[in-house]
């Protein structure tokens, strides 16, 4: 398919010279995001910090799904990574700290669940078809949030030990797919063929660059939970010692 053809949700993709006006005022996207935050705050838990949680989480849904980062995306790969990522490892933990349920399930189940959604939302044919549908797209966007949310949720509930693994596994499942995008000889997303050049990359740089945000930031944060997990472990065992 000619690559002009794509027209993902969030638009045609942008020279840079365009990128400033490119706003997302989609009506739905702006009352669901505002809905849910007066659903929250009239419903939800009543601690402060959950609810700094929730607003730090639905303002970072804000950048990604209305403002001009959302047009990026539509140009660069590297640039839905970033999406991705921000997502589903900075937005999701947020939400999970707000909320006060759990997820049905084991910790172990849901590493599984939210690695086979990530890899598969990323395996060039599934996205080509999330950039071609709304439906989706916001079916995209749908799980890797919600699987997210429920992993770390599960995480705040574990064992340091058991979340420690989990955590580690996490980062090396999001380690092996970047690698792979790395080191992939020849652009493999239809979408990102012509965007790039526009931004003074080829496709192949574009999705490199993409590959190695997902293997070094994309699993470093997964690390920096891990350690920080393991700092309140020890400081627990000195208190006891």
């Amino acid at each position: 398919m000619d690559p002009a053809l794509w027209r993902p949700y969030c638009g045609t993709a942008p020279a840079p010279g365009d990128l400033l006006a490119r706003w997302n005022f989609d009506p739905l996207v702006l009352i669901g995001i505002a809905g849910a935050t007066a659903a929250y705050l009239r419903w939800g838990p009543q601690d402060a910090a959950q609810r700094r949680c929730f607003l730090g989480a639905m303002a970072i849904c804000l950048v990604l799904l209305v403002s001009p980062f959302c047009a990026l995306t539509s140009a660069l790969f590297s640039a839905r990574v970033v999406h991705h990522l921000v997502l589903t490892t900075i937005a999701a933990p947020l939400f999970a700290q707000a909320w006060s349920g759990r997820a049905p399930g084991s910790l172990g189940a849901w590493v599984g669940v939210h690695a086979v959604v990530f890899w598969g939302w990323h395996a060039p044919p599934v996205y080509d078809a999330a950039l071609s549908s709304d439906a989706l797209y916001w079916l995209m966007q749908a799980t890797l949030l919600g699987s997210a949310v429920a992993l770390w949720s599960a995480v705040r509930r574990a064992t340091i030990p058991g979340a420690v693994a989990a955590l580690l596994g996490s980062m090396v499942l999001m380690g092996l797919l970047g690698a792979l995008i790395t080191f992939a000889g020849a652009p493999l997303y239809a979408p990102h063929l012509l965007g790039p050049y526009a931004w003074g990359f080829t496709p192949l740089e574009d999705q490199q660059l993409a590959g190695l945000i997902m293997w070094v930031p994309g699993g470093g944060v997964y690390l920096l939970a891990t350690l920080g997990l393991l700092a309140q472990w020890f400081a627990r065992e000195q208190a006891t010692a």
